[in-house]
């Protein structure tokens, strides 16, 4: 029989050197990760079958009766519908109009230093400023897109009163103000393909949009994919641009599903019918995500 105080196994022993320095590097993070991911979302989803309210009524239970309420409200479809609809407008403008601002500073404008500061300075402004520029340039009569359609002879455009106008208006300001990041991704991307094969396609004779189409494209599929699905779930979190400039209006026509969470919780005080549309919007949200991914993966196999 071995003895109480025999010595550990020398494999039980690494295992446990190597398992408690673990422990205590990830600690930090599990700790945040609980604080601020794990228990919001816990008490989100408690709330979310509760009448809690923002009066002074204790909250009391009630099942799945918020989400039975939320699936037949028009106006949470109507905000989703909107969402979707400035996610279709603004991502593929940020992903093509990055590219195409890629592909020229990569050809080696003079003064490339001039370029990446100019494509990627809106990107560090905070939303606030953003806002405001936009709001001024947007003025019916003093702002500048006015002015300049005036100058051409073309009428006036009401482009945050207008309903059909307004979403557009806000996918332009969310153009310029992003598109940067998406830049920076694509000219990184860029700086990678070998020279090797611009080489050989040169000495077989291939002209320039040949090898954009042949060898730059194809060099850029994966980071297409990852810039389209960040982009994609960016957009459909849209709150911030669409409350400074339109609140929501003319008429609820840009109010996304995320302002009306906000309308819902704090101006109407129902904290749990808000959390139960957060939760079907996070439903949604993760669906489409695992839809993208099935989808890259196809592609890659």
């Amino acid at each position: 029989m071995s003895s109480p105080h025999a010595a550990p196994r020398p494999g039980a022993l690494s295992a446990r050197r190597l398992l408690s320095p673990g422990l205590l590097f990830a600690l930090p993070f599990l700790v945040l990760l609980a604080v601020f991911m794990l228990w919001p979302l816990g008490q989100g989803l408690w709330m979310s079958l509760t009448d809690t309210s923002l009066s002074a009524h204790a909250p009391s239970f009630i099942g799945l009766d918020n989400f039975t309420e939320a699936l037949g409200d028009a106006e949470m479809w109507r905000a989703l519908g909107h969402t979707v609809w400035f996610t279709a407008l603004s991502t593929v403008p940020l992903v093509a109009v990055a590219l195409g601002m890629a592909l020229l500073v990569h050809t080696g404008l003079p003064g490339q230093w001039v370029w990446r500061l100019a494509f990627f300075a809106p990107y560090l402004l905070p939303v606030g400023v953003v806002s405001l520029l936009w709001i001024w340039l947007y003025q019916p009569d003093l702002g500048l897109y006015n002015n300049l359609l005036d100058a051409v002879g073309l009428g006036q455009v009401a482009w945050l009163s207008d309903e059909s106008v307004a979403m557009s208006a806000i996918a332009l300001t969310t153009l310029w103000w992003t598109v940067g990041f998406n830049f920076l991704l694509y000219l990184a991307a860029l700086q990678s393909i070998p020279d090797h094969l611009y080489e050989a396609a040169a000495i077989d004779g291939a002209g320039a949009w040949r090898r954009l189409w042949s060898i730059t494209l194809p060099q850029l599929s994966r980071i297409t994919v990852v810039i389209t699905v960040l982009q994609i779930l960016a957009s459909l979190k849209v709150f911030d641009q669409v409350y400074l400039i339109t609140k929501g209006g003319p008429n609820n026509s840009t109010r996304p599903v995320v302002e009306y969470v906000y309308d819902v919780g704090f101006t109407g005080y129902r904290l749990g019918y808000a959390s139960a549309i957060s939760y079907i919007f996070f439903a949604l949200v993760i669906l489409a995500s695992a839809a993208q991914y099935a989808a890259l993966r196809r592609r890659e196999k």
